[in-house]
């Protein structure tokens, strides 16, 4: 044991991966659906590594909670440009009004109970699970004109509060926002009801349920054989084509077996005629039930057997080399352009996030479609949309690099009003650069690209090895800090975490007026709880809360963290 002390001691490097790998595996552990998340269970490990007095260099924590502060901004940044937009704006306004409600409550809370500014710092970063706040607080606090030893004492209450607060922040949180908040909004019946008129208002004729589409596989290729009669004399492709778009149902004829050839060229005129086995692509829910119209379905092994691609493209906005431009049109807009004949959308994702495939989705630049079809009818199709194939391996760290450098060097500036520092810090002003530049490179893909398997690294290596540091540097102290808070921290967090959601919950359904399903989703993106969407998702059985979340989630993330820096200064 000592030797592992030692070495822990001398190499403290060692100790940080250790805290990694321990937190990790213990943020994993669910008992009955409760999780203490990964953020919590790397702080708590680095807490009881940290008893073995292991000293840590200052240097590794600002450089990865730059790099995830950037890769944070980056991800949000289209779709908080997005919003500032005039059919986003309610949504913008919305997260402003929650997001302030959120600050001032905290800060209220912090002083009805006596904490000082790293308590309050804390209680706002562990309540409202934003644990970027952590370190915006801590680079504050080190900026002002105070001593040494209260600056320390400050900072080291910050990870004590956010560990005693995390708890309910989350849980509390989901099981606020999907069984409380379908209550406040009349019950949970009533929401469904409601989520199935949305659903139907924005298109959704067959009364799909989306949230079962991935496992369904949304786009399909099935053989029929024709036996109606209303294929007597022969039917060009056209007519039944257009048959089926008189019905509502968008579906093409890919390809068609006569005797025993096979045709791949199909056209427009080609002939279809009873005997004949055609097979139709289409979105699962149109396709559902022709076998009835056309004839039996058939297993031909021979005619099914085709390449079929799936391209992931880029929704761009304005852009010199685009003569058209789809961003802000919907589904409906994009499906009836010639190119997309024969194409389907399997999946919009926004910010990682699956939006429903409605004909009156509106979309977004920065959303990614999932193109499906063949491959002489997808790629001209990506190509006019955006830009296909965008994923690749290399990120742009020169793009990268000098965006966190400009906006760290910003950040640092500051302003003295009647003796009092302000400033967005360093971290702050990483956050921005990462909005700005993720805006730019929905615009200019062919810059700054960084992979989504990257930014997952980025966001939690660099969150988690910055946490793990600070659990680390804070071990020696935090038993006596969890001592000096008591449980009133844990009431006084839950009390923080409690009234945001009950205030956004009725804001958004009776001021601002929105479908009880966007409120949710709403509440759920202002307080950027990702944990949350997906239990309101499940218990009202809809993606329409999905519509509320990406807007409010990027104006969140970004005032939220932005916060840290507001209550160092309200409580200093």
């Amino acid at each position: 044991m000592n030797w592992i002390t030692e070495t822990l001691r001398n190499h403290p490097e060692l100790a940080i991966y250790l805290t990694l790998g321990i937190g990790f595996l213990v943020g994993r552990i669910r008992i009955k659906g409760f999780s203490l998340g990964i953020v919590t269970s790397v702080l708590l490990a680095g807490v009881v590594i940290g008893q073995l007095e292991i000293p840590i260099g200052n240097t590794i924590k600002p450089v990865a909670f730059l790099l995830f502060l950037f890769a944070i901004g980056y991800k949000v940044g289209p779709q908080f440009f997005n919003g500032l937009k005039k059919d986003g704006l309610p949504q913008v306004y919305f997260a402003i009004t929650m997001c302030l409600f959120i600050l001032f409550s905290t800060w209220v809370i912090a002083l009805i109970m006596g904490y000082d500014m790293g308590e309050a710092a804390g209680l706002l970063s562990g309540s409202q699970t934003i644990s970027a706040v952590i370190g915006v607080a801590e680079d504050t606090i080190n900026g002002l004109g105070i001593d040494e030893q209260s600056k320390q004492k400050a900072i080291g209450m910050i990870p004590v509060a956010y560990a005693v607060t995390y708890i309910f922040g989350t849980a509390g949180s989901a099981w606020l926002v999907s069984t409380i908040g379908p209550r406040l909004l009349g019950g949970v019946d009533k929401v469904k009801k409601a989520c199935k008129e949305l659903e139907k208002e924005l298109g959704d004729e067959q009364d799909a349920k989306p949230g079962f589409m991935d496992a369904m596989r949304p786009v399909v290729f099935r053989a029929y054989n024709i036996s109606n009669n209303w294929f007597l004399g022969g039917k060009r492709v056209a007519d039944l084509e257009n048959y089926f778009e008189l019905q509502g149902k968008r579906l093409f004829v890919e390809r068609i077996r006569k005797g025993t050839h096979i045709l791949n060229n199909v056209t427009p005129n080609t002939i279809l005629d009873i005997g004949d086995e055609v097979v139709l692509t289409g979105r699962r829910e149109f396709a559902m039930g022709e076998e009835e119209w056309i004839g039996n379905e058939v297993n031909d092994e021979t005619l099914l057997k085709f390449p079929v691609m799936v391209v992931p493209v880029l929704v761009t906005g304005k852009h010199r080399k685009k003569k058209s431009v789809f961003a802000g049109k919907t589904v409906a807009e994009l499906r009836a352009q010639p190119f997309m004949h024969a194409v389907s959308i399997q999946k919009i994702r926004r910010m990682g996030i699956s939006i429903p495939v409605f004909p009156k989705t509106v979309l977004n630049a920065g959303d990614t479609i999932e193109l499906v079809g063949i491959k002489p009818d997808v790629l001209p199709a990506a190509n006019e949309i955006g830009y296909p194939n965008i994923a690749t391996e290399s990120t742009d760290v020169v793009f990268m690099a000098l965006g966190i450098f400009i906006g760290a060097l910003l950040g640092t500036l500051t302003l003295h009003i009647s003796g009092i520092p302000l400033s967005l810090s360093s971290s702050g002003g990483a956050l921005i650069a990462g909005l700005v530049f993720g805006w730019w490179h929905s615009h200019r893909p062919t810059m700054g690209a960084i992979p989504e398997a990257a930014l997952w690294a980025f966001n939690n290596l660099g969150l988690n090895i910055f946490i793990a540091v600070v659990g680390i540097s804070a071990g020696p102290g935090f038993i006596d800090g969890l001592q000096q808070a008591g449980f009133s921290l844990f009431v006084a967090g839950a009390v923080a975490t409690s009234l945001p959601l009950l205030f956004g919950i009725y804001i958004g359904r009776y001021w601002f007026k929105f479908h009880p399903a966007i409120a949710l989703g709403c509440v759920c993106g202002a307080r950027t709880t990702t944990a949350a969407i997906g239990s309101v998702q499940e218990v009202i059985e809809s993606d329409t809360p999905a519509l509320g979340y990406t807007v409010t989630y990027a104006v969140g993330n970004t005032l939220l963290i932005l916060w840290g820096v507001f209550i160092v200064l309200m409580c200093s």
